[in-house]
């Protein structure tokens, strides 16, 4: 922290030092001595002495206009201007919550209006005021990813969600927006909480209705999943999955990775028979909707279609071991998939790194004649069984080394 704060006061020309603040969560991470992921900063100087300096303006509909750039060692900078310093306390109480609204100069002088520091050590958020939800209902989203990492609301916070109805609010906020909470949550140490937030204060219906359809949906027969419904069992997946990775694009898809269970007939419950296939299908117009990365959605989509053929790894014939591999990594999720089984099904996956050491060899490197390969008389469909054979052959003689 004393690194980038020297760093910033090399940066900013010595006479501006007392009317430049970091503000917001960059004090609350320097207070609490963790590392600072953004650099926010307000300035009571001249707009000239920014643009100097190499900021241009980006305005906003949603939030205050802000002067932007992105320098090393510091990455992206953000500087809210003000147009005098007595208007620093005026910004600070619009923020979200008190631990958020605390600004330091570049000197070291604390400006804490709203005694945001003394909720540091008990970690809790308490809204600025009474209407810093109403403002920007997004801040709920983000308080419930905050408590992903130890952080909790107030009760009178509590209270406020508890007693009106958000949807309306909610349905104003670009989905983007949701989803850029809800995966950063996923980094974080508990994301299971955010997902059991939103389903105990009835938040987020909007943009991801199916958390809440999972409450009401059967996880399979009773001897398989005692813990009854789908909901549970996927937050539990997703609790296990935390534990064995901090990749996020894991995370996501344990949680979702009984998505086709929300759509197998009623009369093929609790079994839920081809749910596997069906969720393969539903992921596309999921993602969409949820406007995720085109990656994740390859990921989720090939973890819906094969964990069950994962699960039972040990049951499969050579030859489908050997394709799920290249699946796997058609669909990015060799890496994980492993960890899945694992946090789904509490089973191990022996040989897969034979199996994906075997489905990335090329022809050559399993001994294939090149002639075969160019001989426009053999057809393809006969040429990939060639080549699947060569494969199988070589995973038993690998697995069997």
């Amino acid at each position: 922290m004393d690194q980038l704060i020297a760093a910033l006061k090399g940066f900013f020309p010595e006479h501006l030092h007392p009317s430049i603040f970091m503000v917001g969560g960059m004090v609350r991470d320097v207070l609490l001595g963790v590392e600072c992921q953004d650099v926010d900063l307000a300035a009571a100087v001249p707009v000239s002495e920014l643009t100097t300096l190499g900021f241009r303006l980006v305005e906003s509909k949603s939030t205050p206009n802000i002067y932007f750039r992105f320098k090393e060692p510091f990455g992206k900078i953000e500087v809210t201007w003000l147009p005098a310093l007595d208007a620093l306390p005026d910004d600070l109480s619009r923020r979200d919550f008190t631990v958020n609204a605390m600004a330091m100069s570049l000197d070291g002088q604390l400006v804490d209006p709203l005694h945001g520091q003394t909720d540091l050590k008990p970690r809790v958020l308490r809204c600025c005021s009474p209407t810093s939800l109403t403002d920007d209902p997004l801040r709920i989203l983000r308080a419930f990813r905050f408590e992903c990492e130890g952080w909790r609301l107030d009760g009178e916070a509590e209270a406020i969600l508890k007693t009106r109805e958000w949807s309306e609010e909610l349905q104003r906020i670009p989905v983007e927006r949701f989803s850029q909470e809800m995966l950063k949550a996923m980094a974080k140490a508990d994301p299971s909480r955010f997902f059991r937030r939103m389903v105990e204060f009835g938040i987020g219906s909007n943009f991801l209705p199916e958390i809440f359809n999972m409450a009401q949906i059967t996880a399979g027969p009773p001897q398989h999943h005692p813990e009854g419904d789908l909901l549970t069992h996927s937050l539990q997946v997703l609790e296990r999955m935390t534990q064995l990775t901090p990749d996020t694009t894991a995370r996501f898809c344990a949680l979702f990775h009984d998505l086709g269970k929300l759509y197998t007939p009623p009369e093929l419950h609790p079994k839920h028979h081809g749910h596997d296939a069906l969720g393969s299908q539903q992921v596309p117009a999921f993602c969409k909707r949820l406007r995720l990365p085109v990656a994740l959605q390859r990921a989720l989509q090939a973890t819906n279609k094969l964990h069950n053929s994962a699960n039972r790894w040990e049951e499969l014939r050579d030859s489908t071991k050997v394709r799920l591999a290249l699946d796997a990594i058609k669909g990015g999720i060799q890496d994980f998939l492993p960890l899945q089984v694992a946090a789904d099904f509490h089973a191990t996956m022996p040989g897969w790194d034979v199996a994906l050491e075997v489905a990335r060899m090329n022809a050559a490197q399993l001994g294939i004649d090149p002639a075969l390969l160019d001989n426009k008389e053999v057809p393809p469909e006969k040429l990939q069984q060639i080549i699947m054979q060569h494969r199988v052959a070589e995973f038993r003689k690998l697995v069997g080394a």
